[in-house]
């Protein structure tokens, strides 16, 4: 059984920065993509970023060049590095990932940017 935990959100002025982590348990880890989502208020959960088993990464247009998500293989974490933050980036964020034929969540961590 895989079981993610984020962690790290927090309140940040915009402009500022704040570094998610999604901590994974279970051996299979390095050999998964890893992505993540992020849902803020009223509005439908959005895919911001993935990392796949050889480091490869992707992202949502509205984040690139301001978000760099990371894995650390050896101790099971996903980093998401959030740089220049606006307020439209308020939202819980969530890692995920697609094991055993379904789509796997962690219980999200909540990012508040004041303007």
């Amino acid at each position: 059984q895989v079981q993610l935990v984020e962690s790290g959100g927090g309140l940040v002025q915009a402009g500022g920065s704040l570094r998610l982590s999604c901590a994974a348990s279970g051996s299979i880890f390095s050999a998964y993509a890893i992505s993540w989502y992020r849902q803020a208020p009223g509005k439908q959960r959005e895919w911001v970023a993935t990392i796949d088993s050889r480091g490869s990464t992707n992202y949502v247009d509205s984040v690139k060049g301001r978000f760099t998500i990371s894995r650390d293989n050896a101790n099971n974490t996903v980093p998401l590095q959030m740089n220049s933050l606006k307020p439209d980036d308020t939202a819980v964020y969530y890692c995920s990932i697609f094991y055993a034929m379904r789509r796997i969540w962690g219980q999200g961590t909540q990012v508040t940017v004041s303007s």
